[in-house]
């Protein structure tokens, strides 16, 4: 084609109107502008500015209005074939959904920034979203300065990659959202055959303490906020190579040094403690977890060892045959009349009467004390539980219950019992 030729073919790109050139201009800049955003305020791991994190957080309700607009434009265009005015606004609904997504992308990037949150599938979902609002603005572009030619095809095939872009893109933030392969879990086999998404499988089951133990402590509390697709603090801990390469603080786990390890110290922090983990009003590790978390810091933290010493494992418990209550037929008149009524009720466990009976107490809560309980003493010996879970019952209320001999659960939330009389 020669230097000519790529010239004149450059040309039918570039507008010869001033107006039209100063857009093109305006729209280089600022593509440039947001391609540059990540090298000069880089994603470092670290929490900044609250009021950063607080803007950013609309990023999730502000994504929404460029998807519907972006799906809108295609069928716009599809109708304006059959309706003219249907192209104009075509052209008004690009051009809205081009300034939304730079405005999402600039929300996306602040909730990023401000929660310190980095990773693979963040950085995907990062330049996804930029490389979309680039794709439309082109896209407005390239409609506004359509001629037969070149640029009349031009339009079509960025509107498709665009598609494309928006498809990719959301099923990272889903990632983010759900966790990997939420939008592929049920698909169909032939489609996961071709599945572009497909990522690789998870970390294999281990038949050492660390794989059996410990792993799932952290899979199940962690790694949501600290594993491949979302890294906060620059700390993974969805492996054991991960786990003890540490974060942007340091190491996190110190072999033989459980006051030294981050881990142990942050999960033991009072709640009230902003560096308290898990964090986002997750709840605390269970007592049992801290213990196994720090006998394994304590040996070594392993991730071969099959065992710690001063942790016991139990095995799967097999529950003993539940026993049978007695017959209460003798009493059926009194427990139906009590169960229409609107007062405290025994309701039966099953059809069968030696299943047993529940005292509920639902209705009648804000009334129902040490009196009402005692008055349930001939339906002790078929009770199997009981529901006092805020009412009024006191300490005094065991003596009682003591002649529940068949009882195996009992709801004392919320009530004024202190616990001292339970054994």
């Amino acid at each position: 084609m020669g230097w000519n030729g790529a010239v004149r073919t450059i040309r039918k790109f570039v507008p010869t109107n001033p107006v039209r050139r100063a857009l093109w201009i305006g729209a280089t800049v600022t593509s440039g502008a947001l391609v540059l955003l990540p090298e000069v305020i880089k994603l470092d791991g670290r929490r900044h500015a609250d009021w950063v994190q607080f803007v950013g957080r609309f990023h999730p309700l502000a994504l929404h209005i460029p998807i519907g607009l972006i799906v809108l434009v295609p069928l716009l265009e599809i109708g304006g074939a059959f309706r003219p005015a249907l192209r104009e606004a075509a052209s008004f609904v690009l051009g809205l959904a081009c300034v939304c997504s730079f405005g999402t992308v600039l929300l996306g990037y602040m909730l990023a920034y401000g929660s310190g949150d980095i990773g693979t599938t963040v950085r995907r979902h990062m330049w996804g979203g930029i490389a979309l609002a680039i794709g439309l603005l082109l896209c407005l572009l390239a409609r506004s300065s359509m001629t037969p030619g070149v640029t009349a095809r031009a339009y079509p095939v960025l509107l498709v990659c665009v598609l494309f872009t928006l498809l990719w893109t959301a099923h990272q933030g889903g990632t983010l959202t759900h966790g990997s392969g939420y939008l592929t879990q049920y698909m169909p086999a032939p489609l996961r055959r071709l599945n572009p998404f497909q990522t690789a499988a998870g970390i294999r089951d281990s038949n050492s303490f660390y794989g059996k133990e410990i792993h799932p402590i952290l899979d199940a509390n962690c790694v949501s906020c600290h594993g491949a697709s979302k890294t906060e603090g620059g700390l993974r801990l969805d492996s054991y190579y991960w786990l003890m390469k540490g974060g942007k603080d340091g190491a996190v786990v110190v072999p033989r040094n459980v006051q030294g390890s981050m881990l142990f110290e942050r999960t033991t922090l009072p709640r009230d403690n902003k560096h308290s983990m898990p964090a986002e009003g997750r709840p605390p590790l269970r007592p049992d977890e801290i213990a196994r978390i720090r006998a394994w810091i304590e040996q070594g933290a392993s991730a071969e060892t099959p065992s710690v010493a001063g942790v016991a494992i139990e095995g799967q418990s097999i529950d003993e045959p539940i026993q049978p209550v007695g017959d209460y037929s003798a009493l059926t008149q009194e427990i139906g009349e009590m169960a229409r009524s609107q007062g405290p009720k025994l309701l039966p466990v099953s059809a069968k009467p030696s299943d047993g009976l529940i005292l509920s107490t639902v209705d009648a809560s804000a009334s129902f004390g040490d009196a009402q309980l005692v008055q349930f003493q001939k339906f002790a010996p078929y009770v199997v539980e009981a529901d006092l879970a805020r009412t009024s019952v006191t300490d005094a209320s065991f003596e009682t219950i003591s002649k529940f001999m068949h009882l195996r659960a009992l709801h004392l939330e919320g009530t004024p019992v202190t616990g001292r009389g339970l054994a």
